[in-house]
C-alpha cells in the first residue's frame, strides 16, 4: 500500500496528465468515492459537481455496476468482436429498444472519440461521399480524426487535417449580433446558413452533419427550437446522414434518454460513450439506423477494434441501462433539474457577473462576462493570460464543490443521483463564490 505521498510523487514523476502543463501539478490523491463524492487521504470530502468529466451519472460505488463486472470476470474477460458473447448481445439489444424505431444495430468502440471516428467513416462508407460537416464550437475527440472532426482549439495540434472536414457556427442565440424575436426565427436563420454553406460545399460531395445533439464542454449551448428539425430536413433534402453525438448529454442526462428526443427528431446515426457504463470500465459505441445497417448486409463493413464490445464493460453497461430504470433517474433528473434551473435563474438575476445560464435537465453551465449590458465575456475567448477562471475553480475547490471551465463558461453537471438538499447546498458555495466575481471584476 502506498501512502497518499508516494502516490502523488510516483504519479508526477511517471505520468503525463490531460490537457495541462505538466510543471506545478498538485493533483488530489483519491482515497475513497461514494454516490455523489470523493475523498481524499486527509478526509476532506470534495462535491462531484460536474460527474468527473460528465461521465459518472449513476455517481460512485454503485453496487450493481460493480457486482456485474465481478461477475463476467468469473466467467471471462475478454473474447474477440467475432465471438459472439452474452453481454455484447443482450447490451446492444437493450440499448436499440432505448432507441427510437428507425434504429437497428450497434458497433461498440472504446469511448466517445472512436465512437465518432466509426461513425464518420459508417456514414462515408454509407453515402460514398467524403465531406463531414461539424460546428466550431464543439469537442468529439481529440484522436486524428475525431479531432478534426472538433471545432474548438485543441484541434490545431492536428492541423493541417483532411480537407474534407468542414465547420459551420453553432446557432449561439446569447453571443449573436442579430435580436431574433423567437427560437424559431434564430432556428431558421441559422439552417438557412447550414443550407447554404452545403450547397456551396456541393452536397454531393457532402456525407454527413455531425453535431452534439447539445454542445457540452463549450458551454451547454442548447438548440433553439425548430434547429434540429431544421437540420434534420436539410439532411433528408440532399441525402446527408445526421449524426447525433450523445457522448455527453445521452443516457437521461437532459431528462430524456437521449438529448435529440427533447426535439422529437430522428438522427440516423448516434454515437455514444460516458453515460453507457458512467465510467466504471471504457465504452462507446455508433447506433445505427436500421437502414444504414442493411446496407451492410451485402457491403464490407470496414470498421474494426480489438476492444469492439469487450465483455467486461458491456456487462457494466448491461447493469447501467437496467440502474437508470431501477432508480427511477430519469424522473429524478426532471425533479431535480427543475430546481437546478430555478437556482441558475436567481443567480443570473443577482449577479452582476452571470450574463447568461444555460440548462436542461442536470446538464448546465454559467457564462461569466464583465457587463451583462454589453455581454462582454470575462476573458477572452481561447484566452486566460491572467488566470481569472483558474482562480474561480480554485475558489470553488477551497469549498470542495469540484467542476470545470471552459473559456467564460463554468459547467454544472452532477451525477444524476443528486437530491435537491445536495444540489441547494453546493449551488449555496457557488454563490458565495459569484460575488467575489462581482466584487473583484464587475
Amino acid at each position: 500500500m502506498c501512502t497518499a505521498k508516494e502516490i502523488k510523487e510516483k504519479t508526477l514523476k511517471y505520468t503525463l496528465t490531460t490537457w495541462s502543463k505538466q510543471a506545478g501539478r498538485d493533483p488530489i490523491v483519491v482515497k475513497k468515492t461514494d454516490g455523489i463524492y470523493y475523498w481524499d487521504y486527509d478526509g476532506n470530502r470534495y462535491t462531484d459537481m460536474s460527474s468527473q468529466l460528465v461521465n459518472v451519472n449513476l455517481g460512485h460505488g454503485n453496487p450493481d455496476i460493480v457486482a456485474a463486472i465481478k461477475a463476467q470476470a468469473d466467467k471471462y474477460c475478454f473474447i474477440s468482436p467475432a465471438i459472439a458473447s452474452e453481454p455484447r448481445a443482450l447490451l446492444a439489444e437493450k440499448l436499440v429498444k432505448l432507441l427510437p424505431e428507425n434504429f437497428g444495430k450497434i458497433f461498440f468502440t472504446n469511448a466517445g472519440a472512436d465512437a465518432n471516428e466509426n461513425a464518420i467513416k459508417i456514414a462515408r462508407l454509407y453515402t460514398g461521399r467524403k465531406k463531414v460537416f461539424s460546428r466550431y464550437r464543439s469537442y468529439h475527440g481529440s484522436s486524428f480524426g475525431a479531432g478534426n472532426l472538433t471545432g474548438e482549439p485543441c484541434r490545431y495540434p492536428l492541423e493541417p487535417g483532411s480537407p474534407c472536414f468542414v465547420k459551420f457556427f453553432d446557432p449561439y442565440v446569447y453571443r449573436e449580433k442579430i435580436r431574433f424575436a423567437s427560437e424559431r426565427e434564430a432556428a431558421a436563420f441559422y439552417v438557412a446558413k447550414l443550407r447554404e454553406q452545403v450547397i456551396y460545399e456541393n452536397p454531393d460531395e457532402v456525407a454527413a452533419i455531425v453535431m452534439e445533439t447539445i454542445t457540452g464542454s463549450n458551454g451547454v449551448i442548447i438548440p433553439p427550437d425548430g434547429y434540429l428539425e431544421g437540420v434534420r430536413k436539410l439532411c433528408d433534402e440532399f441525402g446527408i446522414v445526421m449524426v447525433c453525438d450523445e457522448v455527453m448529454a445521452g443516457f437521461c442526462r437532459t431528462g430524456k434518454m437521449f438529448a435529440f428526443e427533447n426535439w422529437g427528431i430522428q438522427p440516423d446515426l448516434v454515437s455514444f460513450a460516458k453515460g453507457v457504463t458512467c465510467g466504471y470500465t471504457q465504452l462507446g459505441g455508433v447506433a445505427v439506423s436500421t437502414k444504414i445497417a442493411s446496407y451492410f448486409d451485402d457491403h464490407l463493413l470496414s470498421c474494426g477494434l480489438t476492444y469492439s464490445g469487450h465483455p467486461l464493460s458491456c456487462a457494466a453497461g448491461c447493469a447501467c441501462v437496467d440502474a437508470y430504470e431501477k432508480y427511477h433517474i430519469l424522473e429524478n433528473v426532471q425533479k431535480v433539474g427543475k430546481v437546478l434551473g430555478e437556482i441558475l435563474e436567481e443567480l443570473k438575476a443577482k449577479h452582476a457577473c452571470v450574463g447568461d445560464v444555460r440548462y436542461k435537465g442536470l446538464f448546465s453551465a454559467i457564462e461569466l462576462v464583465r457587463s451583462k449590458e454589453t455581454r462582454e465575456p470575462l476573458v477572452p475567448y481561447g484566452k486566460d493570460p491572467e488566470g481569472i477562471m483558474k482562480g474561480i475553480i480554485g475558489e470553488l475547490k477551497k469549498r470542495f464543490f469540484m467542476t470545470y471551465s471552459h473559456e467564460n463558461m463554468v459547467i454544472v453537471a452532477p451525477p444524476l443521483i443528486i437530491t435537491e438538499a445536495q444540489l441547494r447546498e453546493e449551488m449555496a458555495k457557488m454563490d458565495e463564490v459569484l460575488s467575489l466575481v462581482d466584487a473583484k471584476y464587475c
